[in-house]
């Protein structure tokens, strides 16, 4: 039984599996070559716990036994050391990936489970690059990490029955709800949501609406808990460009990134960790 899990990377994504993983049980190693992002990763996981006590969700016990699953690191080889289950965490860059995998493939015990947390990057070719591709799948989680159900386990071409099984009780140890899907662009959630997404920026960029009337409509009209361009600020718009191009190279001009979502990440209007994207913050 798996009791100590490794995450790479110390972003909003990081900090928030790895919250997740010592919420779950797990003695959590957190990696990152920043201390300044280790130091931010932490403040910001003691913040979602102090919230959990404030609302009654856990004790102030319980919190302090959370906090104490928790060391961060920024040497990549003491934090694989005898790693048995790696999520790894990095920027939705497939060279940064693969880079990474290739490490981790070299400092990881044989029978480590190793999980890429990505958005809509190929599972397949990133577990391709390694000897044993068996061991690789994917884990994509979703943002907030704390308040979002959901796990899509992606299959890649090559992923191990065992490995799948591994990647499903973690999930479940975070209390999270899974659906396995066989490895596609943008598999389920990314592939709908970026086109959402992409449709609200050509209509603001066609003066249908303004940005918060698309997003009214959308939250008050067909259920959405937040609008297109509300979830795009917490995203990341780079974060959503880099899907879009990704999934139009793979899935064709359905996904032509709108001109106006180009603009503004090329004006650094990249979303709430800027401080300013779609709105202001």
């Amino acid at each position: 039984m798996i009791s100590t899990l490794t995450v790479l990377g110390a972003g909003t994504m990081g900090h928030g599996i790895a919250h997740a993983a010592m919420a779950g049980g797990y003695e959590t190693r957190l990696y990152d070559v920043s201390p300044a992002a280790l130091e931010h990763a932490r403040s910001a996981i003691e913040g979602i716990v102090r919230t959990g006590v404030e609302l009654g969700k856990i004790s102030p016990d319980q919190a302090a036994a959370v906090m104490a699953r928790l060391r961060t690191m920024s040497e990549l080889g003491p934090a694989l050391d005898g790693a048995e289950f790696v999520i790894e965490a990095a920027p939705e860059r497939i060279d940064l990936k693969l880079d990474l995998l290739r490490d981790i493939e070299r400092l990881v015990p044989a029978g480590a489970v190793i999980a890429t947390n990505t958005s809509a990057l190929s599972i397949t070719e990133m577990a391709g690059a390694l000897r044993n591709p068996r061991r690789v799948a994917g884990m994509h989680f979703f943002n907030p990490v704390h308040k979002m159900k959901l796990v899509e386990i992606v299959q890649a071409l090559e992923s191990a029955p065992e490995t799948i099984a591994a990647i499903e009780e973690v999930a479940r140890r975070m209390g999270k709800e899974t659906v396995l899907v066989r490895e596609a662009p943008g598999f389920i959630t990314s592939r709908v949501n970026a086109m959402i997404g992409n449709e609200a920026f050509y209509m603001l960029q066609e003066g249908v609406a303004s940005a918060r009337d698309i997003d009214k409509a959308l939250k008050l009209g067909l259920n959405h808990p937040m609008g297109p361009f509300e979830l795009v600020d917490l995203v990341g718009l780079d974060t959503r460009l880099s899907v879009l191009e990704y999934l139009h190279r793979s899935l064709g001009e359905k996904y032509r990134p709108a001109p106006l979502l180009v603009q503004y990440v090329r004006a650094g209007r990249l979303g709430k960790k800027v401080g300013r994207g779609v709105y202001d913050y």
